[in-house]
C-alpha cells in the first residue's frame, strides 16, 4: 500500500504525546532514559460515529494512548524502530477497526552539536487485505 492510499480517508489523531522511557543503545539511555515525543494517526472509517455522535461507534483516543504509554514505559527497546512497531503492530492487532496507522517517535534532547527540534524515525503500517 502506497501513502496517497493511507493518507486518504477519516483517522484518529494524537499529537504531541510526552513520555520518559529508557530506550536506545548508549548506557545513560538505559540508566537516565530521556524524553520522547510520540505522534499517531490511525485510519478508520468515522462515517457511523459522525452521524450518530455516539462514542459507541468510534474508538477512544485514549485506548491508542493507553498502549503508547505501554510501550514507552515499558520495557526498554534499543531502536527506535522498535519502539514505533510495536506502537504500530499493536494498534493494529487490538482494534480490528483501524485499517492503517502511522508512528513518528521523536527524541528531543539527543547529543549532537546543533539546534534541533528532535530526531527520529517515523513508520506506516497496515492491515493486510487478503483478496
Amino acid at each position: 500500500m502506497d501513502d496517497e492510499v493511507i493518507v486518504k480517508g477519516d483517522k484518529l489523531i494524537l499529537r504531541g504525546l510526552k513520555f520518559h522511557g529508557f530506550h536506545g543503545v548508549k548506557p545513560e539511555e538505559r540508566t537516565l532514559g530521556q524524553k520522547f515525543l510520540i505522534d499517531v494517526d490511525a485510519w478508520m472509517d468515522l462515517h457511523v460515529a459522525g452521524k450518530s455522535d455516539s462514542i459507541s461507534d468510534t474508538l477512544s483516543y485514549t485506548e491508542i494512548y493507553r498502549i503508547v504509554k505501554e510501550v514507552m514505559e515499558g520495557p526498554a527497546q534499543n531502536l527506535l524502530e522498535s519502539v514505533a512497531h510495536l506502537i504500530a503492530t499493536t494498534t493494529l492487532t487490538k482494534f480490528s477497526q483501524i485499517s492503517a496507522v502511522r508512528v513518528k517517535v521523536g527524541k528531543p534532547h539527543v547529543a549532537v552539536h546543533g539546534s534541533l527540534d528532535y530526531l527520529g524515525v517515523e513508520i506506516f503500517r497496515y492491515r493486510k487485505v487478503d483478496v
